[in-house]
């Protein structure tokens, strides 16, 4: 009997050995394609997702967002 749990101890913290390397993978290439993939594309395409420029003469880094206001009536039933 002893040896069986002893096995069983055994085959659960290999588990979750094998269970820490395989998230550690997924995650790696998850991230690599995820975020490493959309940095690259962002590089190649000019975006640039933060403002970090500063500017000498300007009064507020607040963005206008160009909102317009629409009538009451087109708020009312919207879906």
């Amino acid at each position: 009997m002893e040896f069986f749990k002893d096995l069983k101890k055994g085959q659960k913290k290999f588990g979750d050995d094998i269970s820490q390397i395989i998230n550690f993978i997924l995650l790696t290439i998850a991230y690599l394609f995820g975020i490493g993939l959309t940095s690259v594309f962002a590089k190649i395409s000019g975006k640039h997702f933060l403002e970090l420029k500063k500017e000498e003469n300007i009064e507020s880094y607040w963005s206008d967002l160009n909102l317009i206001k629409k009538p009451m009536k087109e708020y009312y039933r919207q879906f």
